[in-house]
């Protein structure tokens, strides 16, 4: 990558590609997989959804691409219906520029937007082809199109040394981050998120220095609702707020205290809630015996915890926001522990206001802080 550029002060830190429908099926073995590959298909409305082996994906959507259709409440039912700017780089870059915003870090659709969608798969060569060719298409178009798309991996979840020989070879390709779902034991059987067995993945992403990045949405997330609308909701305002409890996983489970280097990006996470949570789990954590609780870690023994909550927060951890006031969470988290993004082409997207959110929510804010929630934050974390 060349020397980082600014024209407009502003890399937006969670974005999303949709993925086309001939990414897989050009990519993986017809004869081997069949119909199992991820594909397209019409129902009997005229209507079309994602498939992979006999599962419905992105909950039986074609896209999501709300922010960029006409009506925001309407989004496509079939491809032909899809905004170009969804899965076009070109046009997507015309958008950014609309939008004010110079570089993107680039998250799945179709794949779960915490990459979650392949780790339910039972067959975990389906699984590593579907990956692999997720991988290898968002370099070739998005990464080749222009040095201002930032791609993130998706990993395999059958096994942990799957997971770090992915990440390995996709950083070596060029991706500069790794989409992680924060629950993975919620999808396959797999270890504990805080078992050794998943140290090694922890380790190379210290080692390689790329970050974690735990978008929200990527585990289990509101009780039943009897209708599509409520449902849809519900989920939308739950989404950010399901956060907490991989917030909270990472830190309890021991990940964190373990693995210092190891930096962690809770992506559509927004602010506000997370003061509160993150007061709350360090009071709790005073006196919880957990705190307290000797362990050991590569031959040392450790006497309990040695920061809090919040201190790890503010040692390894980012919140992303796009709709929240900063001025308040700034002297809290610490500017420099935030992120800020547009969220597009999704419907909970700041897009084609994008700018005149920026300064309602960024009022009163020093241009010091501005410029790190902006965009300093984001060119460090990921290498600019």
């Amino acid at each position: 990558m060349t020397q980082m550029h600014l024209n407009y002060g502003f890399i937006s830190s969670d974005d999303h590609v949709q993925e086309p429908p001939d990414l897989w099926t050009r990519r993986l073995s017809k004869s081997t997989w069949g119909d199992r590959i991820p594909h397209l298909e019409r129902s009997t409305t005229g209507a079309e959804q994602w498939m992979v082996d006999g599962q419905v994906l992105l909950g039986g959507c074609v896209a999501r691409a709300e922010a960029l259709m006409p009506d925001i409440n309407q989004g496509p039912t079939r491809w032909d219906e899809v905004p170009p700017a969804a899965y076009v780089p070109a046009e997507r870059l015309k958008v950014m520029d609309a939008a004010g915003v110079d570089y993107s870090v680039l998250f799945p659709t179709v794949a779960g937007l915490a990459g979650e969608a392949f780790g339910r798969l039972q067959d975990p060569e389906l699984e590593q082809a579907c990956v692999r060719a997720n991988n290898d298409w968002l370099i070739e178009e998005w990464g080749a199109a222009s040095e201002r798309f930032i791609p993130q991996c998706i990993v395999p979840l059958w096994s942990p040394a799957a997971t770090v020989a992915e990440i390995r070879r996709a950083v070596g390709m060029g991706h500069r981050g790794v989409v992680f779902p924060g629950v993975p034991m919620e999808l396959r059987e797999v270890p504990y998120l805080g078992e050794p067995e998943w140290d090694p993945v922890w380790q190379v992403c210290e080692e390689l220095d790329v970050p974690l990045c735990l978008h929200a949405g990527g585990s289990q997330q509101v009780p039943y609702a009897p209708t599509p609308t409520l449902a849809e909701a519900l989920a939308a305002v739950m989404t950010p707020v399901a956060s907490s409890a991989v917030v909270t996983l990472f830190f309890m489970s021991r990940v964190a205290p373990r693995h210092p280097n190891l930096r962690l990006v809770f992506a559509e996470s927004a602010l506000s809630w997370g003061m509160i949570h993150l007061e709350w789990t360090s009071h709790q954590f005073e006196g919880d015996g957990l705190s307290h609780e000797p362990w050991t870690y590569d031959g040392v023994r450790h006497e309990g915890y040695e920061l809090t909550p919040i201190e790890m927060f503010r040692r390894q951890c980012y919140f992303n926001g796009w709709f929240d006031r900063v001025t308040p969470f700034a002297s809290y988290f610490g500017a420099d522990h935030i992120l800020w993004s547009t969220n597009l082409p999704l419907a909970t997207s700041t897009w084609p206001r994008t700018q005149e959110t920026i300064s309602h929510c960024f009022a009163g804010l020093s241009t010091e802080a501005r410029e790190q929630v902006l965009w300093r934050n984001a060119a460090s974390l990921y290498k600019l």
